[in-house]
């Protein structure tokens, strides 16, 4: 008796872990954005103190698409890399540039065609980049922007011009020493500094850019599963109309160049393939001409 109970005891623990695994299986797995939460139009708090944006409302379509939930986690742009590689956070999706970072990162697909610019009073003297010399220019810590202008950097030299090249925390502290005059210039995203000039009256971008770069989600080195995952969803997006729908939104619609990488490739294979056709029509009649 105490062995049938013993064994129905048993039988009745071994059905419940069972469950409990097919329940742990069907829980929905939380996909966790790392994202600067003062960086409008991608990533920012709106007027009713809820984390929104362009990418944020991507990632959030991806979560649709794939029976996730999204975490949305703001984080302080120095400590990103720690963010990441912890496992805190499952990516770095925010406005954030893959130029230079290649090797850094595992990559999504680039989906935002992005420049590094300089952002003047409109009353500015600075006609072109060489009129920066001796002035004070604003950028946020551990930006592109600052990567460029860093020693090493594409713009190192230009940077070595300026009176000083002072770092913020984030854009808004830059536009408001902007505003009070404490410095000349602001080297930012295109992007963001087109959302910050229709907040702030009185500015406008310098017509020569200091780069041209893209904006790409950044995954832990050697995350392919999860890259492949958010890639197909990405593309799945674009062909649906979601992702330029929201492109739309936030008027990013002449920056984004999702999908433009793949059309290339398809068009060198295309061409490359007629081509080849053309060259065996051209040797079949060749051919058939010396025969006769």
């Amino acid at each position: 008796m105490r062995r049938s109970l013993v064994c129905v005891v048993t039988g009745a623990v071994l059905v419940a872990s069972m469950m409990g695994t097919v329940c742990l299986a069907d829980e929905a797995k939380t996909f966790t954005v790392g994202f600067d939460a003062e960086y409008p139009p991608f990533g920012y708090m709106d007027e009713d103190g809820e984390y929104t944006g362009f990418d944020l409302e991507l990632a959030q379509a991806v979560c649709d698409l794939q029976g996730w939930e999204l975490v949305k986690t703001p984080i302080d742009w120095d400590s990103k890399d720690m963010e990441l590689n912890s496992g805190a956070i499952d990516c770095i999706w925010n406005g954030f540039t893959m130029n230079g970072r290649e090797d850094d990162y595992t990559w999504s697909v680039p989906y935002v065609d992005n420049s590094q610019v300089i952002v003047i009073p409109e009353d500015s003297d600075v006609a072109d980049l060489a009129g920066l010399a001796g002035k004070t220019v604003g950028v946020q810590a551990a930006s592109a922007a600052l990567e460029l202008l860093s020693d090493g950097g594409d713009q190192a030299d230009l940077a070595a011009t300026f009176g000083t090249l002072q770092q913020f925390p984030d854009y808004n502290n830059a536009f408001i020493e902007l505003q009070a005059g404490s410095i000349d210039a602001i080297a930012m995203d295109i992007g963001v500094a087109n959302y910050q000039l229709k907040q702030h009256e009185g500015y406008k971008i310098l017509d020569e850019a200091l780069n041209s770069e893209k904006y790409a989600v950044g995954f832990k080195l050697g995350n392919e599963e999860l890259r492949d995952t958010v890639n197909d969803s990405l593309m799945q997006l674009k062909a649906d109309g979601t992702f330029d729908a929201l492109a739309e939104k936030y008027e990013l619609t002449d920056m984004v160049c999702l999908g433009e990488e793949e059309d290339a490739e398809a068009a060198t294979e295309t061409a490359s393939e007629a081509a080849t056709e053309g060259a065996s029509e051209v040797a079949t009649e060749t051919e058939a001409a010396t025969e006769s």
